[in-house]
Parts: structure tokens; sequence; C-alpha cells
């Protein structure tokens, strides 16, 4: 007579004392929650051909298969299970639940090992001399093109430094007592826009190094321009904000005169928002739709001091952070959508007034670098890296002899040059290297995990 040992799931045991059960479930539906539908879809999709090793018995391969074919307690494998196990007697099978976590910790803990190591340089990567260059917070003299030409204002000259070959071509040498007070490259590099003290805008062909067009609007210097596409913004000494269509015959789309100072700073962000930054300490958000009838989005009047620096944060497209002048020292960071300050902080670098000059989001680390200077001091003009969200101050360099006066980055993102008072050029490798694919890769076996089209 054969031996028979009665399972948790055999109809015997169903008829004997009630027993309580982790999962009670009913004995003709499925409980789809017990079942590992992983090993099922792979019982189901095994296409393998079996190879025979001559090593190998036929009882010796049996066994194996046997063990393949075994449940996580070491049972049968059931594809479809219809009730739970009693209570305390049946280990869980929800064991790929646990892997997720401890998997996901694992990623968790790689996440933080890289952000603790990461260090900023212990010097420049290059430096290059910028004679003659203008010691002009409210200016903006340089602008690094996606064409890895970088072009910078020294005085009355206008030059254009070619990352690739080191070359150096000097563009003009402005007439007079007019000089360059502001640069700015196209989103394609076919053009270069040049703003003056003499508000004049100048439009400049790329390939041919020409002048092809000068853009009126202005009364006063040029401080600040930004492009959006075809359109060139501009902001002035005379306190106006000028859209222009460097497409159309009559290249003035609106003009608006919100601030009441000279607007220093302007920045779009990638969805047709612009920043702009004033000497009375107002910040304007606007939407491009509305700017023909002078209606701004949000004004921002918490710094104490003029507003150059602004940047558009490059994964949170809410998110824009600015910098005050000589009387604020603050770095703030603005919810553009609600209208909030999300948070601002002290620059602090022992100095009393120290400005921020210009402020860059690295795009391979949430981090942002800030510039700073301070007019009378030799210690205390230096480049900030923060964390973001946390705004944690990850390190300085403190290399510029005099305040630091602008800051832009290669198109790759990797490099910052910093424009000193002290006629230097300085070049950073402060946000390099890229993440490794190697957590996005972690990332995407586990998410893997989740996704079962049997399911």
């Amino acid at each position: 007579m054969w031996n028979l040992e009665h399972d948790w799931y055999s109809p015997k045991s169903l008829l004997s004392t009630p027993t309580h059960y982790d999962f009670p479930g009913d004995r003709f539906i499925p409980n789809r929650s017990l079942m590992d539908l992983d090993q099922a879809q792979s019982l189901l999709t095994n296409r393998t051909k079996k190879i025979q090793n001559k090593k190998f018995n036929d009882v010796y391969r049996q066994i194996v298969d046997e063990k393949l074919s075994l449940d996580s307690e070491g049972k049968p494998f059931k594809m479809l299970v219809f009730r739970g196990s009693p209570k305390s007697s049946r280990k869980s099978i929800r064991y790929i639940d646990e892997m997720r976590e401890e998997e996901a910790a694992s990623l968790q803990n790689k996440s933080n090992q890289h952000h603790s190591s990461r260090r900023l340089p212990k010097g420049e990567s290059r430096i290059l001399d910028a004679p003659n260059i203008r010691n002009d917070y409210y200016a903006n003299i340089m602008d690094w093109g996606k064409n890895n030409i970088l072009a910078v204002a020294l005085g009355s000259n206008m030059y254009l430094w070619n990352s690739d070959n080191s070359n150096v071509t000097k563009l003009f040498n402005a007439s007079g007592n007019d000089f360059p007070t502001s640069v700015s490259w196209s989103e394609d590099t076919k053009y270069l826009a040049i703003g003056f003290k003499s508000s004049k805008l100048e439009l400049w062909d790329a390939e041919s190094s020409k002048p092809i067009r000068i853009l009126e609007g202005h009364g006063e210097r040029i401080a600040t321009i930004a492009w959006n596409g075809h359109i060139l913004t501009s902001g002035s000494h005379d306190k106006y904000i000028i859209n222009h269509d460097v497409r159309a015959r009559t290249n003035v789309m609106s003009r608006v005169k919100a601030h009441r100072a000279e607007v220093c700073g302007l920045k779009w962000s990638r969805g047709n928002m612009l920043a702009s930054g004033g000497n009375e300490n107002h910040i304007y958000v606007w939407e491009l739709a509305k700017m023909s009838s002078s209606n701004f989005l949000h004004c921002f009047k918490d710094h104490c001091a003029a507003v150059k620096a602004l940047a558009w944060c490059p994964y949170d497209s809410g998110v824009l952070a600015s910098g005050g002048g000589t009387e604020d020292r603050c770095i703030k960071l603005w919810n553009v959508k609600h209208g909030t300050c999300i948070c601002s902080i002290d620059t602090k670098a022992q100095a009393r007034q120290l400005f921020v000059c210009g402020l860059e989001w690295n795009r391979h680390h949430k981090e942002v670098l800030s510039g700073h200077g301070f007019s009378t001091s030799a210690h205390h003009n230096q480049l900030c890296l923060w964390r973001y969200p946390s705004m944690t101050k990850v390190g300085a360099l403190e290399r510029h002899t005099s305040r630091v006066l602008d800051l832009c980055q290669s198109p790759d993102g990797l490099t910052v040059v910093s424009a000193g008072a002290d006629e230097t050029l300085r070049f950073w490798n402060v946000f390099g290297p890229p993440v490794s694919n190697n957590y996005e890769t972690d990332l995407d076996n586990l998410l893997s995990l989740k996704v079962s089209p049997i399911r």
C-alpha cells in the first residue's frame, strides 16, 4: 500500500480540522498573489534545446530536472495556486519583492557613494590671458557656442577662441569710444549677437565673420541679450526689454518696460518663459505669448541688490536660480509655477559684501556653480559648487586674484570658464564626468522585475 503524504493543498487536508491560512483564497479560483508568475512564464516560454553531455548519466540528469522544477519551498512547482499556506508553516513566496527591496537599497547606496565621491578639481585645466577686460559687473562679455567657439569681449575688441584647435580670431575693434557690453551665440550658432555701449545691437554671420544686420530699438547700452529660437531678446540701461524677430524686416516684436532700472540679466527657459533681472533688485518672469501686452507672470522682490545671475534648472523646468549683487550675496531658488521662493542661501564667504555674478547648472549631476567677487579683497573671488536640491556646499575654487565677472559652460556641459577682473579666463573641469550608464542599467534591471507579460 502506498504511503501518501498529505500536503497543504490536498483535498483531504482541506476537509480536516479547520486551518488558518495566510491567504484563505478559494479552492477553484487561483490566487494570483501566491503564484510565482516569473517562474511560470519561464517554464511556458522556455525554448532551450537540451544538450546531452556524455559525462552525466540519466539518473543525474533526472535529479537536476527535478530540482529545477521545484518551488521556493522545495515542493513540486504549481503554476496555479488556489489557497495560501497555514500561518507559520509556509514561507512566503514573495521573495521577488524582498529582492526588489534589496536591489533598491543597493542602488540607493551606490547613489549616495557617488554623491559623496564628487570632488572639485585642484586647479584650472587652462588659463588664457584676457588683457583689457572691463571690470564691469553689469556686462555679459562672453558666451560659449555649440560650435565650441568662445566669444569674449576684451575692451573694444571682440575675440573668438576655438576650443578644438586653440586658434584665436579677432572679429573686430569697435570704433571711437564704443565697446561690446554683451554677447550671445544663437542656438544653431549661425549668428553671433553683440550689444554695444552705444545702444547698437549687431548680428554677425558666424561662417563669414561679417556683420549682416543692425537691430534698432534701444536708446542706451545693451547689458544683456538672450536667444529663443529665431527671437533675440535684449535688455538695456534704458529699462526696456525688446524681443527681435531676426527673420523679419521689422525686427521689433514686442517692447516692454517693467523694470525701474537697468536690465542686466536675461534667460529663456525651454518652455518659452523669460526671466529678467534688474538693477532695482527685481526679477520678472514673462510668458512669450503675453509679452506684447506687457503682462508679466511673476515679480520677485526678495533680493536686496541687482540681479544679473539667472539660470533655469535643466531637470526641474519650473525652477529658476538667481543671484544678487553686492548688498545681497544670496542665491535663491524660485518655483515659477507657484510664484514662491523655494529657498535662499546666504553665500557667506567671510565677506560682508560678496556679490553673485553668475550661475551655471550642471547638466550631468544635480549641482549648480556660482561665481563671486569682492571689489576690495583678493581672498574672496571664488567659484562655489552647491548640491541640488539641498544646496549644501560641495567646495570652492579660489584662484582668481580679482573678482569674478562672468561664467559660461562648454557645449558638452563638462567645463566652465570664468572671466575675472585679474584679466584671465580660467577653465575648470568641474562638471564631469557624466554619470556612468551602470546606474541606469541597474535601475532598468530592477524595473524589469516588476513587469511580466504573463500578467
